[in-house]
């Protein structure tokens, strides 16, 4: 939509020298601020480039409080959280809706830096990422069976690899007040150990085994009653792939929602291995940045 926000601004100007010589900079503040109200974030800073009023009406704390989540007070306590003891931040009173907006779309570790929430910054929405170290994973302390690797390719900079193991599951809980709508959960997931080698990205696949016997099956529960189950098997090596568990609706953000997920594969019939665990992830519905793989209910 960049391209149309150039487009609407082209236009007004030209609109503006018919009408007898004045240009966008002569609109009224006010006017520009209603102008905004109407794109995402980054329509506005970009818009705001134009000229004064717009870069004036960008600053102003009604846009912006219009899109920040309804309960944005209570995500500036993680960010309160993780800034205490480090001595930086400003106080509340004296943040702009702006300033809170730039903040909150930030990662905001919490948790002992085992989580983090950030505002996906086009639309506003509350994003989530679980790490691999604030899930129960079996067997995790073992290494015969699993390791933390430290990669690059994850937000958290490390992932569990599996080698090989007869039994898996893994096991995650969140109680979250969400802003009101629907959201998706996923796990994100890697076949394969991946590296660097002569500066290019190389994946090794020598463990994976056992992921195309029995698919893995996904489970998701909030504490209001909502389930999702599905399952799939496990393929494309090399690539991190989000795989979708499932969907819940936030009603309200009065309450926290308590939700309970897992992935497993118990047939020990066979072992299974070659397998990376990054994270979890939970989108507003409809928003993601990788592959997405559905699975079947």
């Amino acid at each position: 939509m960049g391209a149309g926000v150039s487009d609407l601004a082209a236009g007004m100007e030209a609109v503006g020298k018919v009408a007898g010589g004045a240009g966008l900079g002569e609109l009224p503040e006010l006017c520009a601020a209603e102008v905004l109200l109407h794109l995402d974030a980054p329509e506005i800073c970009r818009l705001a480039r134009l000229n004064r009023a717009f870069r004036g009406a960008a600053a102003a704390d009604f846009v912006w409080e219009a899109k920040l989540p309804e309960n944005y007070g209570y995500l500036l306590d993680f960010v309160d959280g993780a800034m205490e003891g480090r001595g930086g931040g400003r106080q509340r009173s004296l943040m702009g809706k702006k300033e809170v907006y730039a903040r909150l779309a930030k990662a905001v570790p919490f948790d002992g830096g085992k989580k983090e929430l950030w505002l996906e910054k086009s639309k506003g929405g509350v994003c989530i990422a679980l790490s691999s170290k604030s899930l129960v994973i079996t067997g995790i302390d073992d290494r015969r069976y699993w390791s933390h690797m430290p990669t690059t390719e994850s937000r958290f900079h490390s992932v569990a690899y599996l080698q090989q193991i007869w039994w898996f599951e893994v096991v995650g809980e969140l109680e979250f007040c969400f802003p009101a709508g629907t959201y998706s959960l996923y796990f994100r997931l890697h076949l394969g150990k991946a590296s660097t080698r002569f500066g290019r990205r190389v994946c090794s696949s020598e463990q994976i085994h056992g992921w195309d016997k029995k698919p893995v099956r996904f489970q998701l529960s909030t504490s209001d009653g909502q389930h999702a189950l599905s399952q799939c098997y496990l393929d494309e090596p090399g690539s991190w792939i989000l795989y979708h568990v499932g969907d819940f609706v936030a009603s309200t953000t009065e309450q926290p929602i308590k939700l309970k997920f897992s992935l497993a594969q118990i047939d020990c019939t066979h072992t299974k291995g070659g397998l990376c665990v990054d994270s979890v992830l939970i989108y507003p519905k409809g928003f993601q940045q990788e592959k997405v793989i559905s699975s079947q209910k």
